[in-house]
């Protein structure tokens, strides 16, 4: 059976309400519960981690035996585990619900299986409506779920010569307004910005995302990597966010924490140092390399050790873009040994929890 009119306007709307849900751990999810002749009896979206998901909040506005011959319309596939909730397929399953419409399936292995397992309780499954759309509202959520981590984009700044800065240290600017306001667009978009205790020691970073004078709506946690202390006048203390710091050099376990955080993508504005470290870790699914028309010469490097001894072990990159940004230019490029995220699932996934 197609999905008909009323299914696809339903749809639209559990995309509406799952945007109201927050970006983390989980992905944000909406449904709406509709009646045999079209009616919409219920809405429901997933408010975060340990709260109902979106079927389940949706039920629970509906009396017993109401759910009777409905169809549920999800932004996700129902999850088949019991996390710190109930499995959803079980629960429609329970509430009497005779159909299921939903966009994308859920890319975890213990998580997925929800579709199979209506359909083996005789429940009618139609997949894929609006996944497109669905997949854009929860990309980054995704990912996440197939890196087993956050994604990592690493950003400088350099020369044309490879330096990141004079020989004296100073360094702004080596590129022109465009190219800063094209950073500050990108680290809005992030939920993370890393940078490493030395960039916060020489130039008291505020690590925040501006548009112009303004701060961007949406602010980026600060991360502080190192051992030495951050002081307690520094402006990072002062950002909308409270900072995140890591006394440790394990990047893997910031990582990890990151990921446990429900932070799905992290953008590294450390100096050369840090960079690197990234880098030599395999922690860089893209890299940003703004190149300014000026030649610096010297020892300040944009980029220092990364774990190449010879030619052979070059880390080879795969350019996506060449943005021209006034006098500069950005190259956006991956790891070009990197596989494809798309075929790729982090097995110990549990998609919604």
């Amino acid at each position: 059976m197609a999905v008909n009119a009323a299914e696809r306007t339903a749809m639209d709307r559990a995309l509406h309400l799952a945007a109201r849900g927050p970006r983390g751990a989980n992905p944000q999810v909406g449904a709406v519960i509709l009646s045999p002749d079209g009616t919409v009896l219920a809405e429901g979206w997933h408010h975060g981690a340990g709260t109902p998901h979106a079927e389940v909040d949706a039920l629970s506005k509906l009396a017993p035996g109401e759910a009777e011959g409905a169809t549920a319309v999800v932004t996700l596939e129902p999850c088949n585990h019991t996390g710190r909730t109930g499995p959803c397929a079980v629960a429609l399953i329970e509430a009497g619900i005779s159909r299921v419409v939903y966009a994308l399936d859920d890319p975890g292995a213990v998580s997925g299986g929800g579709a199979e397992r209506l359909r083996t309780a005789g429940v009618e499954v139609e997949s894929g409506e609006q996944a497109d759309a669905a997949h854009a509202l929860i990309a980054g959520w995704l990912t996440a779920q197939r890196l087993g981590r956050p994604h990592i984009t690493v950003k400088w700044a350099q020369s044309l010569d490879g330096r990141a800065a004079a020989d004296d240290g100073s360094s702004r600017w080596i590129t022109g307004s465009a190219a800063r306001t094209d950073v500050h667009h990108r680290r809005a978009a992030a939920d993370a910005i890393v940078v490493g205790t030395g960039t916060v020691l020489s130039d008291d970073p505020a690590l925040t995302a501006r548009d112009g004078d303004a701060l961007h709506p949406h602010q980026p946690i600060p991360v502080i990597i190192g051992t030495r202390p951050t002081p307690a006048a520094a402006a990072v203390h002062r950002h909308p966010q409270t900072p995140l710091f890591f006394d440790t050099r394990d990047l893997h376990a910031v990582a990890a924490d990151l990921h446990a955080r429900g932070v799905q993508s992290v953008f590294v504005e450390g100096g050369p140092t840090l960079a690197s470290a990234f880098i030599a870790a395999g922690l860089a699914d893209r890299v940003l390399a703004y190149i300014a028309p000026v030649l610096l010469g010297g020892r300040r490097l944009a980029l220092t050790e990364i774990g190449v001894g010879s030619i052979g072990e070059a880390r080879r990159l795969v350019v996506d873009e060449w943005v021209p940004l006034g006098e500069d230019l950005l190259a956006v490029a991956h790891p070009a040994d990197a596989a494809d995220p798309a075929q790729t699932t982090n097995p110990q996934s549990e998609g919604a929890a």
